[in-house]
């Protein structure tokens, strides 16, 4: 019996070290681990991405993340394959970095020399209301009014809503509209849009 007493030490011991690694404050005594990024070894994290979005960025990537693809993939702790793109806005040429699962595009990441809004598309991530890629507007609105506005550029066939308490996160709800382009549909019509895009700004 007393031959289970060290064991129970020792596996004390290696629960405390790896509870403490994954901390923000790391532990002070010698970890051989220490090194390793134990949420891309999480067996939660082998199927799907688990960054959620909330007031402060999404993941690790916020206002003050530098607009390259060291920052931007640590930000996303390696979840994605990242493509650098260029397009035009207001006759000007600007930078952005899309974020790829499997060939699709999860995330698109905005900004100059820094990370300015990033959009979502990817259904694994969820935002801090527990919003999500597909849930419908009547999950978290029942009518547009004094929170949603048609949204702009090439959303401009879905509907814009500011997140309820959030001065960041906006949901882009997409779906069948015969109306004239220029009108937000009714609160009827946009009940069974779902949500396209979770869309985070600096």
């Amino acid at each position: 019996m007393k031959s289970v007493y060290p064991a129970l030490i020792v596996a004390a011991l290696l629960a405390t070290g790896c509870a403490s690694s994954g901390s923000q404050s790391e532990s002070s005594w010698w970890n051989p681990f220490a090194k390793v990024s134990w949420s891309s070894l999480s067996p939660f994290n082998w199927f799907g991405s688990s960054l959620q979005v909330t007031e402060q960025g999404v993941g690790g990537l916020n206002g003050s993340t530098a607009l390259n693809a060291s920052a931007i993939d640590n930000g996303l702790k390696g979840h994605y394959t990242l493509r650098q793109g260029m397009r035009t806005s207001n006759g000007d040429v600007v930078s952005f970095w899309q974020a790829l699962d499997d060939g699709k595009v999860k995330l698109v990441i905005n900004g100059k020399s820094t990370v300015s809004s990033v959009e979502v598309m990817d259904e694994a991530v969820t935002s801090s209301d527990g919003s999500k890629i597909g849930n419908k507007f009547s999950d978290r609105y029942s009518k547009a009014f004094g929170a949603c506005e048609k949204a702009a550029g090439s959303d401009s066939s879905a509907v814009e809503c500011k997140a309820p308490g959030s001065q960041h996160i906006s949901y882009l709800y997409s779906g069948e509209w015969h109306g004239p382009e220029d009108l937000m549909p009714s609160d009827d019509t946009l009940k069974s849009w779902t949500l396209s895009k979770i869309i985070w700004r600096s």
